[in-house]
């Protein structure tokens, strides 16, 4: 008698906007072939924190002879119990947080959503550079006064300047990061970028690309608006300090949608305060939900968006046409695509 082979459908989370939508796990049943089940988990699940929430005693039930696992994160419960688990998806791009031990020694080839957000991301990135290439912020802060201030604008140098033939620097050359090129430069940007360590560098779709601490130095004195969309491993983790922030252009602006521990936020505080920056928005933070009381709340040259940015009504679109694209690999014995490397972190 033939074993049946199981799929195991964990994602339904939390939150409305990333819940999973009707019809995929009919679409995943008419993908498989003969001889597999789909188990659908009901209890909530949660990609929040890249899916490092505990997991549901109904997944872990689920995953018990189990091959396929299909979630947000790798929970740890998940993987022990899981121990025929041969692929593991995550619907989160970031993943560092979830890279265990328990998941280095499962064997299982782990995935994840890296691309799927970067549209979004991206324009969010976009955004937020016009945010304050535009003195939007000076305008918002005036209507909450009652106030008609035109003085920011008129006076030499204005807060209102342009994208177009401004410098963007981008740490982290990856999906969300060409995406974001091509948006700056269809707007008139010159695109510079970094990728890590020992990677090629030169042109790519006209963005000069650096790799390595002499490229930073590049990014750091050319950028009028520093972009850090790279994961968060052992060698970005404060990769924006002190030193970094004081090498920058003076009036340039900072914008993190990676991760809070990119950056060195005291030492961002003190760049902001004292002129060095126009501005930083700032999706991601080193301690989420971000403290009350904290100075980046309050500073007034600081967009605050609470890890948002890659929020969009299309994330299933692109989550589905991956998953499937990845079960139909895995079926064929094909390699599978966004697959993580678990030393690298990402």
């Amino acid at each position: 008698m033939l074993r049946t082979r199981r799929l195991v459908l964990d994602m339904d989370d939390e939150r409305p906007i990333m819940r999973l939508p009707d019809g995929l796990e009919e679409r995943l049943r008419a993908t498989l072939t003969f001889g597999w089940e789909v188990v659908r988990v009901r209890a909530r699940s949660s990609g929040r924190g890249d899916g490092m929430l505990a997991a549901s005693e109904e997944a872990v039930e689920a995953v018990r002879d189990a091959e396929v696992y299909l979630g947000f994160g790798a929970p740890e419960p998940v993987v022990r119990a899981g121990s025929g688990l041969r692929w593991i998806h995550s619907g989160t791009a970031g993943v560092s947080g979830v890279i265990t031990p328990a998941l280095r020694e499962s064997g299982a080839v782990f995935t994840n959503s890296a691309g799927v957000h970067a549209p979004a991301v991206a324009e969010s990135a976009i955004a937020m550079m016009l945010h304050f290439a535009r003195g939007l912020d000076v305008a918002v802060q005036a209507q909450a006064r009652g106030e008609w201030r035109t003085e920011p604008f008129e006076r030499v140098p204005s807060v209102a300047r342009e994208l177009a033939g401004a410098t963007l620097g981008i740490v982290g050359y990856g999906g969300i990061g060409r995406e974001t090129a091509r948006r700056a430069q269809a707007l008139g940007m010159r695109v510079i970028a970094l990728r890590r360590r020992g990677a090629r560098a030169g042109q790519d779709e006209g963005v000069l690309v650096f790799s390595g601490r002499g490229g930073l130095e590049r990014l750091l004195a050319e950028a009028d608006y520093l972009l850090l969309s790279a994961p968060e491993t052992s060698e970005t983790r404060s990769l924006i300090d002190g030193p970094a922030l004081e090498r920058m252009k003076r009036g340039s602006v900072l914008v993190n949608v990676s991760r809070g521990a990119l950056v060195d936020e005291e030492a961002l505080v003190r760049a902001l305060r004292d002129g060095t920056l126009r501005g930083a928005a700032l999706d991601v933070f080193a301690t989420e939900p971000l403290p009350p009381g904290h100075p980046l709340w309050r500073l007034p040259n600081v967009l605050v968006t609470p890890h948002v940015s890659g929020f969009t009504d299309r994330f299933w679109e692109r989550e589905a046409d991956l998953i499937l694209d990845n079960l139909g690999r895995y079926l064929r014995g094909r390699p599978l695509r966004n697959v993580v490397d678990l030393a690298a972190g990402y």
